[in-house]
Formats: structure tokens, C-alpha cells, sequence
């Protein structure tokens, strides 16, 4: 498939646009389930010497006669065309899986391997950038499947009390795995632990460059959703670099318009001096 192909239909299937630095983007949806849920998201372009790279999805769909929520938080990184074709095509795929309702969990694995298979492939077209990603599947309001590459993250609150859905892979926390595969992590240049002195996550979609020592496996995490659920909080790492998962949570509690709740995380970030782009869903239960 020709480049300019792939990039059209990436436009065509893209569940939203990216933010510009005028207009930060922030949107609402609302849903009915067996349980009430709402959810809103917002992005703001970072202070960095490049376009924007976050993206997301935030919609409710009906499968198979299920209601399914799709959350996703995808943060690319030299370029955004990995986010991109993330944004547009990781549910699908994880989705087509046969056995997704039976065994969600390995129905993800594959999907995760497959997508980043895809993208190696596509390199030609999509760049030698790559892409974080976290995404969370609510399942008729009562089952919420999370997983994740890389350090965008979930959090969830019950009652106020925060519990992290994802894990943050952190290059340092996976030294021995990289260097197992002929890979170093160092601090320089910079002054956070990086893959082989150049990316600071250890799981990633795409990056070809770096794949022998990089992974692309899942964390995955399934979570009931009981009447103690307040809301889960999706965002990129703009926003976990400056706060912590409680002070996130704290900060929203009382804010019951997701949409809103979302704003205020963003702005929050930027008020603590993240120079990070800031990509945030929140998902409440009502």
C-alpha cells in the first residue's frame, strides 16, 4: 500500500484530530449503561520545540449487542504518524480478534504484536518513530480491561483512594531485559535513563531502529467496576511528570463534568510547568 494511502485512510478512521496550540481540543461524550457513565477528554500542545505528537480516542460504541467503551491515550514520539495510525487502528484490531470476548487479555497480547508488526512493516511510510500507548476497554459499564507500552497511564478512584491500572516502563526498572538483548540504558545525553542513550521508555510501538532491544509486550490489568468507582483518569506522561496518581485524583473529585475534570488536569500540569504535550480522558461513574 502506497504511503499516501496509508495516511488517507489513517485520516478517514481517526477517531479525533490532534490539538493545536490555539484550540486546545476537549470533547464530551455520554452514555447510558447499567451504569450512568460519562466521559471527557482534552489536549494542549506542549511547550517543546515540536508539533504536536499525543492523540486519543474517548467514544462509546455498540457490539454484538454489548456497549463497549473505548479509551486510549496514545503519545508518540519523533513524529506523531505512529500515534496516528495507533489512533485509527489498535481497537480494530484488537477487536477482530476472535476470542476477544472469551480471553480478553490474550485477545490484546496478539493485537498489541500485531499493530506494532503492522507499523514495523509500514516504517517506509510511517517514519522511525514510535509511540506510547495505554488503552482501556469498559465492557457494558461492569468490566474495564487496561493495558499499556511505554508511561502514558490509568488510575482509578473508589472513594477517593487512587489504585494505578498500568505500569510505567521505565528503562532503568528493565536494564538486565535490554542488555540481555545487546542493548545498554545510560543517562547520557540527557539526564533521564534512555534505550541505547535515546529513548526514555523501555516498551514502545514502532521505534525500528531500536526494536532488538525494545518491546512492544502489554501490561494488562482487568478491573470490575463496583458502586465504590468514582471515575479512571487516562493521560500521557505531560501530566504524570508533575502530578502524582492522588494528587490527580484529589484534584477531580468534585468535578462532575468529565469534560471539565479533564481541562482542569491539563491546566493543572501546565500551572506546575510541564513543557510536556497533555493528552487526559476521564471516564466517571455516576
Amino acid at each position: 500500500m502506497a504511503g499516501r494511502e496509508i495516511l488517507h485512510k489513517m485520516k478517514e478512521k481517526a477517531c479525533f484530530s490532534i490539538a493545536t496550540p490555539a484550540s486546545p481540543d476537549t470533547g464530551k461524550g455520554k452514555q447510558k449503561t447499567s451504569r450512568h457513565v460519562t466521559h471527557g477528554y482534552h489536549l494542549v500542545e506542549g511547550k517543546s520545540n515540536h508539533a504536536m505528537e499525543d492523540c486519543l480516542v474517548s467514544e462509546m460504541k455498540e457490539l454484538d449487542d454489548n456497549q463497549l467503551g473505548l479509551f486510549a491515550i496514545y503519545d508518540g514520539h519523533m513524529g506523531h504518524s505512529v500515534a496516528h495510525y495507533l489512533q485509527s487502528y489498535l481497537f480494530n484490531n484488537i477487536l477482530r480478534e476472535h476470542d476477544f470476548w472469551i480471553d480478553p487479555v490474550s485477545a490484546i497480547r496478539r493485537a498489541y504484536h500485531t499493530t506494532d508488526k503492522d507499523i514495523l512493516d509500514q516504517s517506509k511510510y510511517l517514519g522511525k518513530g514510535g509511540s506510547t500507548a495505554v488503552t482501556a476497554i469498559l465492557v457494558n459499564g461492569e468490566k474495564l480491561v487496561v493495558a499499556n507500552v511505554g508511561d502514558s497511564r490509568a488510575v482509578i478512584s473508589k472513594k477517593g483512594v487512587v489504585k494505578q491500572l498500568s505500569i510505567d516502563h521505565e528503562p532503568n526498572k528493565e536494564k538486565k531485559t535490554i542488555e540481555s538483548k545487546g542493548g545498554f540504558v545510560s543517562n547520557l545525553p540527557g539526564d533521564v535513563p534512555r534505550v541505547d542513550g535515546q529513548l526514555a521508555v523501555a516498551r514502545a510501538f514502532g521505534d525500528k531502529s531500536l526494536k532488538r532491544h525494545l518491546s512492544s509486550e502489554p501490561d494488562i490489568i482487568v478491573e470490575m467496576i463496583d458502586v465504590d468507582t468514582d471515575f479512571i483518569i487516562l493521560a500521557s506522561d505531560g501530566l504524570w511528570k508533575v502530578m502524582s496518581n492522588q494528587e490527580a485524583v484529589d484534584s477531580i473529585r468534585n468535578i462532575r463534568d468529565p469534560k471539565v475534570a479533564a481541562k482542569h488536569l491539563a491546566e493543572e500540569a501546565r500551572t506546575r510547568k510541564s513543557r510536556d504535550d497533555i493528552s487526559c480522558i476521564v471516564v466517571r461513574f455516576q
